[in-house]
């Protein structure tokens, strides 16, 4: 029977985004790595990991060249390696794992993070065949994509196939950005679970029923948000046509520490909140942290996301302590776990996903893949 491995997680690495530690390499080393269903590639900083070559790490002729919504990227060398995650008896290694060692970053890339590690689908790890060994040779961003396009698969993928772990990875979070006064990385509340190959068999993590939402393609973890509502108002729909070269209107990813939201839905979402709401909102969003006295959290209105369904519509509340993070920056201070988008594409971030213990399914539905949120325990 595969293992299924429960990983602690903290969001203090990134100042938000959750990290895990996973084991790299023929000496195991130690590496906290950007949980993101938003990507696909296991990316280490090749500024802190190099390949062992003598002792087992096998150095490849493909590189990789990832970026990001927040623009960060990053250029590197593919090699195959053993991958660790998890401690013990639970522990799941996989052999001969593809893991990219960046030898060019963005400066905003890593943090003090170590990595990253995708957790969407195969068709987002691209990479490219070189002329030579490409640890060796280090070829420039620009020269690695004029190389012969090929696919890689992906960790959990070569997880699967390796009958280590089944497709699924779960969550189980609190914040979307580190909460000040309460120790750090001590603190519970920057503390979280990640769950690799199973979910609904941890009943510690959640209460109720599972709703389950459908995916639409096999690129993210591609939805169809239907509408919005905030609190009692009327609903605002959603137009279900994504933006350019996007296959859905919104997409789920824990990669993302905020709800990021295009222009006109913001504008709709706004104009059902008081003037003082507005003005709080517009000023938070703009990067200006707000005082915890000043908010009055209890009259904020829950948010509603209305996303398709496997069966039936599915609503997802985010509550006014989700989308506004308390003691953050500084202990009484408050900011807005908001962002401004794109027209026609929601990413759906942590704010979503900490009121549920969320269910990334890569092996249901004939393999594209469902998402299961039930409330967190």
């Amino acid at each position: 029977m595969p293992k299924i491995a429960r990983v602690p997680i903290t969001n203090v690495y990134m100042g938000g985004d959750y990290t895990a530690a996973i084991l790299v390499g023929p000496a195991q080393k130690p590496m906290n790595v950007i949980l993101d269903t938003g990507s696909s590639a296991l990316a280490l900083d090749g500024t802190k990991y190099t390949p062992d070559v003598a002792g087992g790490d096998k150095t490849t002729d493909l590189a990789q060249y990832d970026s990001y919504g927040d623009g960060s990227d990053w250029t590197g060398a593919v090699i195959n390696t053993t991958v660790t995650m998890g401690a013990g008896t639970s522990a799941v290694t996989l052999a001969g794992g593809n893991v990219a060692v960046a030898y060019e970053a963005s400066a905003d890339m890593f943090n003090t993070a170590d990595g990253i590690l995708g957790l969407a689908y195969a068709p987002l790890d691209n990479a490219f065949t070189m002329a030579g060994d490409t640890w060796e040779n280090k070829y420039p961003g620009t020269e690695v994509e004029k190389g012969q396009q090929t696919d890689i698969t992906p960790y959990l993928t070569q997880l699967a196939g390796a009958d280590v772990v089944s497709d699924i990875i779960s969550f189980y979070t609190r914040r979307s950005f580190i909460h000040e006064g309460g120790g750090g990385a001590s603190d519970s509340l920057n503390q979280g679970w990640v769950i690799v190959g199973g979910g609904e068999e941890q009943t510690d993590l959640y209460t109720g029923a599972f709703q389950t939402v459908a995916v639409l393609a096999d690129d993210w973890w591609n939805t169809n948000l239907k509408s919005v509502t905030v609190g009692t108002s009327a609903p605002i729909p959603v137009n279900a046509r994504g933006a350019t070269g996007m296959p859905s209107n919104s997409i789920v990813d824990s990669g993302t520490n905020s709800l990021n939201l295009g222009p006109k839905l913001l504008k709709s979402i706004k104009s059902r909140l008081t003037a003082l709401q507005r003005a709080q909102l517009t000023s938070a969003i703009a990067g200006h942290s707000v005082a915890m006295i000043d908010l009055d959290l209890a009259t904020w209105p829950t948010i509603s996301f209305v996303l398709q369904g496997a069966t039936a519509d599915v609503t997802l509340a985010v509550a006014p302590g989700d989308y506004w993070q308390v003691d953050t920056g500084a202990v009484g201070q408050a900011a807005v776990a908001i962002t401004t988008g794109q027209d026609g594409l929601a990413i759906l971030g942590l704010p979503l996903m900490n009121g549920y213990f969320t269910i990334f399914d890569g092996e249901a539905a004939a393999g594209r893949g469902e998402i299961r949120f039930a409330t967190r325990t």
